[in-house]
């Protein structure tokens, strides 16, 4: 099983070209998979059985682990025995009969406007370090981005004059709109405060007081230091900023493809957990966001 399990990665990587998560996940998942059938006496794919598969569904379950978790190694294992079909390795899918365990949908975390609002405020516009805050919280959520799309942002993606910056994650890159207050921020920031962190010469936009990139853990801290500042009585994380800003343009009245495409959703249905906070992109986002 270790030599169809090499070639499904190396399938992943060179014609799928997955994302190195993603490649991290399945073949994490698949490992665990084979160890346990390892187990049970089964070391080839040909003997894999829908009955021996069910039981290690089951086995996880009575582990105690999270629904979302198992439904996740379920469609690592159905992504790898279709795999195997196709190659004609395997005359018949063992994994197709696995269902997922139902998950449930939560809603997610956001904050409400006046308490943005509140955190926002919060960064002291005299000193560097505040330009830096301001614009890093102002930026996240006019545009609704990963964390990790802010901190590897460079300052040629961000066109203050057009409202537009430029967001790569592991897979895309993306154009994304951004709003006046925003666009104040950044300018400030790059005007009056940027400078004080730069060390050497660096295209990265938002550096640490080392002259460093910011990193997630540095700008967490930041933004858990802003949220009691503010006084807010939640349990503030940076992808509340994301939820927080899509509700928003929803409750705004934005349609949810605006959404999918301002946060970067692969799968259209993704921006539909906003749905419920509903009554050009750039001429929708405008008239939506809060900041806008």
């Amino acid at each position: 099983m270790e030599e169809e399990l090499r070639y499904f990665i190396a399938y992943l990587e060179t014609v799928k070209r997955a994302s190195r998560n993603t490649v991290t996940s399945y073949h994490s998942d698949l490992v665990k998979m084979a160890a346990y059938l390892h187990g049970q006496g089964i070391d080839s794919v040909e003997r894999v059985s829908p009955t021996a598969l069910n039981a290690y569904v089951l086995k996880l379950e009575g582990s105690g682990m999270a629904a979302s978790t198992i439904s996740r190694y379920i469609a690592s294992m159905k992504a790898f025995f279709e795999y195997l079909l196709r190659e004609h390795r395997i005359q018949s899918d063992p994994a197709f009969p696995l269902k997922a365990p139902r998950v449930e949908k939560k809603e997610p975390g956001i904050l409400t406007v006046q308490e943005m609002e509140y955190l926002l405020e919060q960064p002291s516009v005299h000193s560097p370090k505040g330009f830096r805050d301001k614009a890093m919280l102002e930026l996240l959520y006019a545009t609704g981005m990963r964390v990790s799309e802010l901190i590897r942002l460079q300052v040629e993606d961000v066109n203050l004059r057009f409202g537009w910056v430029l967001c790569r994650d592991e897979e895309r890159e993306r154009m994304v709109p951004f709003g006046a207050a925003a666009g104040k921020a950044l300018m400030q920031y790059l005007e009056r405060g940027r400078n004080a962190f730069v060390r050497e010469e660096t295209g990265i936009l938002f550096l640490n007081c080392s002259g460093a990139p910011m990193s997630r853990q540095g700008f967490w801290k930041i933004l858990k230091g802003y949220a009691e500042k503010a006084g807010i009585d939640k349990d503030i994380t940076p992808r509340m900023f994301r939820h927080s800003c899509a509700a928003h343009m929803a409750a705004g009245g934005a349609g949810m493809h605006t959404i999918q495409e301002l946060l970067g959703y692969a799968d259209p249905t993704a921006a539909h957990i906003y749905a419920g906070f509903q009554p050009n992109m750039k001429v929708e986002y405008s008239k939506v966001h809060p900041r806008g």
